[in-house]
């Protein structure tokens, strides 16, 4: 019988569809044939030779021949580097001024690979330039919230298939961040507890929906995930921003998501995904009530017209058996 679990998280309900419920292999797509990516292409902005073809470099993690890691704004950037944040208001209209900033994170000089293919070290390497953009980005007086993120596939909105990612820095705060962070100091007033804390602790005595663990991090999927496959990976130290992170962590989650996107990667052969930072803001660092994770969601259905009428989201598989089925995808 179907049943509707609550996301203490994000506060939303979630259909858990057991009539109609597919098994993990049925959600690996069938592909015509699966594209092989050459290591370089000529044509391709982000290959190493190829620099004239964005703007001038922000950030670069160098290498004996040429770059490991290399930052450069958008070139259809979402908000402009430009300008002032200015608010007006009219009325019951609000606008700000669009000034932020944009840039894409470039993971490595091989056209060829993905997140699950680099090496632990690279990966690292990656996030490591996320928390240099991250500080970078929150030291702006304009900026009120920095979101980094990773499109995989056409499906999860990406437009260049060289591997890379993206920091967003915009002027305002979201109101899906503010409804979670109120979300969380109201459960702390009331409980003494974060509730990410809590969640994790308790996904740690079932066991069943974790994913996998190492030292310092913990990839699980949710108990109401919002859809297949999607998963969390959250720091077992409690930290409400990501700039909290120390180097040791830095290393064990370049370890960890390398291998839960492997599992994806193998497990599922190759699918999209997108996956994000989700973290308070610079300001909240050292609150007690919030956490801060990476969320990883794969894209292997689509928002129908119920999910976008009602806000409230179907999943045709069981997360237990989700994590199980990732559990045994072996992974170097």
């Amino acid at each position: 019988m179907p049943e509707l679990r609550h996301n203490v998280l994000t506060r939303e309900w979630v259909i858990i569809a057991t009539e109609r419920a597919k098994r993990p292999e049925d959600f690996i797509k069938k592909r015509k044939e699966k594209k092989t990516l050459p290591a370089y292409v000529a044509t391709c902005p982000f290959c190493p030779g190829n620099e004239n073809l964005t703007p001038p470099e922000t950030y670069v993690v160098p290498d004996t021949s040429s770059w490991r890691v290399r930052v450069t704004p958008n070139k259809f950037a979402a908000l402009s580097y430009q300008g002032e944040r200015r608010r007006a208001i009219q009325g019951i209209r609000r606008t700000v001024t669009g000034v932020g900033i944009h840039e894409v994170i470039i993971e490595t000089p091989d056209h060829s690979k993905t997140t699950a293919l680099l090496a632990d070290a690279q990966v690292e390497t990656v996030l490591q330039t996320y928390l240099n953009r991250f500080l970078f980005a929150s030291r702006d007086p304009r900026v009120e919230q920095v979101t980094i993120f990773k499109n995989h596939g056409e499906a999860a909105g990406t437009s260049l298939e060289h591997t890379h990612s993206q920091m967003i820095a915009a002027p305002v705060i979201t109101a899906q961040l503010r409804d979670r962070l109120i979300n969380a100091l109201g459960h702390f007033d009331e409980f003494g507890e974060c509730i990410f804390c809590r969640v994790l602790d308790q996904e740690l005595k079932e066991s069943t929906r974790i994913v996998h663990e190492s030292e310092h991090f913990v990839a699980f999927v949710q108990y109401a995930a919002l859809s297949p496959f999607s998963m969390l990976i959250m720091p077992r130290r409690h930290m409400a921003c990501f700039s909290e992170i120390t180097d040791a962590e830095a290393a064990d989650l370049a370890r960890n998501l390398r291998r839960t996107l492997g599992k994806l990667y193998h497990g599922l052969d190759d699918p999209d995904f997108n996956y994000s930072v989700r973290t308070a803001p610079t300001e909240y660092a050292g609150v007690k009530y919030y956490h801060w994770y990476v969320s990883i969601i794969p894209r292997l259905t689509k928002l129908a017209g119920f999910e976008l009428g009602s806000g409230m989201f179907i999943n045709v598989s069981l997360p237990e058996e989700n994590a199980s089925f990732l559990r045994g995808v072996k992974v170097d």
